[in-house]
């Protein structure tokens, strides 16, 4: 396991834990959320994704509002 895996296992692990502590995702179904977690992670980290920290994520509720009106 090389230090990039390492790392985003590290950060799988803290937004699991986080997700536990506040009622997101209980400890019974763990496993399922942290392997898709870790892979989205890891996906993100390696290949290098670069996302704007000044754009907003759109919500659902907005996408939709936005497809309604044929935008």
């Amino acid at each position: 396991m090389d230090s990039l895996e390492k790392q985003a296992l590290q950060v799988a692990k803290e937004i699991v834990v986080k997700f536990i502590e506040v009622g997101r995702i209980s400890p019974a179904n763990f496993s399922e959320h942290f392997s898709e977690i870790y892979g989205e992670i890891l996906t993100t980290v390696a290949g290098g994704a670069v996302c704007d920290p000044g754009a907003a994520p759109k919500s659902a509720e907005a996408a939709a509002k936005k497809k309604d009106k044929g935008d």
